[in-house]
């Protein structure tokens, strides 16, 4: 699954600011103070996050980053929010354990080198706006890969009944627990490793 960053292919939401207030922000000041604030979250940690510290990184005058995003949580929040309106699609190789070998070799990749994502993770024990924008982006991310779990079913793969959900956590989630709560060194086989035993058990009617 693509990591929780934001990306400049965004359209410019800003239109309806802009519309209601003449000479109001611009995508290209916004873009600036999501990436300030993801660069000072990944180098300094959660504790050095201001309203402050952000503005004079991105070179954005403080109150407008007040005005539009008032705390340390509403940035990350939008931080989240915007990755999860990009376009990303769940792999379709053919086969059950392909996709799920697939996905998890993103989840290992995003995981092991991809700062931002551990940082946005860590941070969301911290903020709670920024720990409901991360489940909303993964709660998405789930929703979107119930497609690998419908494909599977349609070509006999795995029985029907099949709870898509449960599967796609018991692909995914051991690779949360050893490379961040465990904070195993990684291994390039785990993905593989997980992913077919998921898959082995979704043939034998798990997860129903």
């Amino acid at each position: 699954m693509a990591s929780p960053r934001p990306t400049s292919e965004l359209p410019d939401d800003s239109a309806t600011d802009r519309a209601r207030r003449p000479g109001g922000r611009s995508a290209a000041v916004r873009r600036r103070v999501l990436d300030a604030a993801l660069a000072q979250l990944v180098q300094h940690g959660y504790d050095s996050l201001s309203i402050d510290v952000v503005a004079e990184r991105s070179g954005v005058h403080r109150t407008t980053v007040y005005r539009r995003w008032r705390d340390v949580g509403g940035l990350l929040a939008d931080v989240l929010h915007e990755a999860s309106v990009d376009a990303w699609r769940p792999p379709d190789t053919g086969s059950l354990e392909g996709d799920l070998v697939e996905v998890n070799q993103e989840v290992h990749g995003a995981l092991t080198g991809d700062p931002v994502t551990v940082a946005l993770i860590a941070a969301s024990f911290r903020s709670g706006q920024a720990a409901t924008a991360l489940r909303a982006f993964w709660t998405d991310r789930y929703d979107r890969c119930t497609d690998i779990v419908r494909r599977a079913v349609d070509r006999g793969e795995i029985p029907a009944g099949i709870d898509a959900r449960r599967l796609l956590i018991a692909a995914t989630a051991p690779l949360y627990h050893e490379l961040v709560l465990l904070r195993s060194a990684p291994d390039p086989r785990l993905p593989e490793q997980v992913a077919r035993s998921a898959a082995t058990a979704a043939r034998a009617g798990a997860y129903g």
